[in-house]
């Protein structure tokens, strides 16, 4: 199973680095738009879209703030440790779906098998918590957890 943690493990890191590095492009094609912005006879318009790409660009650093937050989720992650209860890194089957707790980055397809990675602070990942195999959890339907890894 060590193997198979290690690739959802992997997986979830090329999210965030594909995510950091489409946030980062974004950013510098701002700041771009922002420096090559020139001053027009339209004052007003120019000034609402200089505006509107200092909204983008905040959003854009809480992106980031949001992506460091995933990589230190990711670095706390030991996947050498045996799990009996469903915790950070845990790997849970469910007689419904495969769930990786690490961050919430969506669907992952290993050797055509689903499993989907989930942050613990998700509703589903607040349930799982603490969990065993044989426990039962209700999310939309009943679930009972098989394995824990």
């Amino acid at each position: 199973m060590k193997t198979l943690k290690q690739q959802l493990l992997g997986a979830c890191q090329n999210y965030v680095v594909e995510r950091e590095r489409t946030v980062n492009q974004t950013i510098s094609s701002h700041q771009k738009a922002l420096s090559s912005e020139t001053k027009s006879s339209a004052g007003d318009k120019h000034e609402t879209g200089r505006a509107m790409l200092q909204l983008e660009m905040e959003k854009a650093g809480q992106q980031l703030t949001a992506i460091d937050q995933m990589k230190s989720v990711l670095a706390k992650i030991k996947l050498k440790d045996k799990h009996t209860h469903v915790k950070l890194g845990s790997l849970v089957t469910t007689d419904q779906n495969n769930y990786f707790l690490a961050i919430s980055s969506g669907e992952i397809l290993i050797e055509n098998q689903k499993y989907y990675a989930i942050s613990s602070a998700s509703p589903i990942g607040q349930l799982l918590l603490g969990k065993k195999v044989g426990d039962e959890i209700v999310f939309n339907k009943s679930m009972v957890i098989l394995e824990v890894f």
